[in-house]
């Protein structure tokens, strides 16, 4: 059971997440927007998140062998295309933002495979999953167990 529901006592700032969500669910193909909820799920040790959207890669026909391959990306580049990798290396960067930020190196690869409009969905995609991944924990939200599939 969740510490509290923020979607019941701060409804406003829920809505605006939900808001940045609906945005980035329109503006970021879903194959890219999964691949990085999930990784920065990982990184931030968000056990709901990371449910939530490897399940959901899953649903979406993203291969399998690619979403457990999502925690260890940078050795297993060769299950990755360009473009998913330059998305990985970027949510890396925001998710574990460093003193001197997002790398030049990282920001040069992702405006090889994205435009300045989708580079600024990706951003707010990946402050998304990073807001989600907070609430999460903080509330310490615990992934649904489905009654048809319980674990063993």
């Amino acid at each position: 059971m969740t510490r509290i529901s923020i979607g019941q006592t701060n409804k406003l700032g829920y809505a605006a997440v939900i808001g940045m969500e609906a945005y980035a669910r329109k503006s970021v193909p879903v194959d890219l927007l999964e691949l990085l909820k999930l990784r920065a799920s990982i990184l931030n040790g968000c056990g709901f998140c990371v449910d939530m959207h490897a399940t959901a890669g899953l649903k979406h026909r993203i291969p399998s062998r690619k979403l457990h391959a999502v925690g260890a990306w940078r050795h297993a580049k060769a299950l990755f295309t360009e473009r998913e990798l330059a998305v990985l290396a970027l949510t890396d960067a925001l998710t574990l933002l460093a003193p001197d930020g997002v790398s030049d190196d990282v920001w040069q690869d992702a405006t090889r495979h994205f435009d300045d409009g989708e580079l600024g969905a990706l951003i707010l995609a990946i402050s998304t999953i990073n807001v989600w991944n907070r609430i999460a924990i903080a509330t310490e939200m615990q992934p649904p167990i489905d009654e048809k599939n319980p674990i063993a």
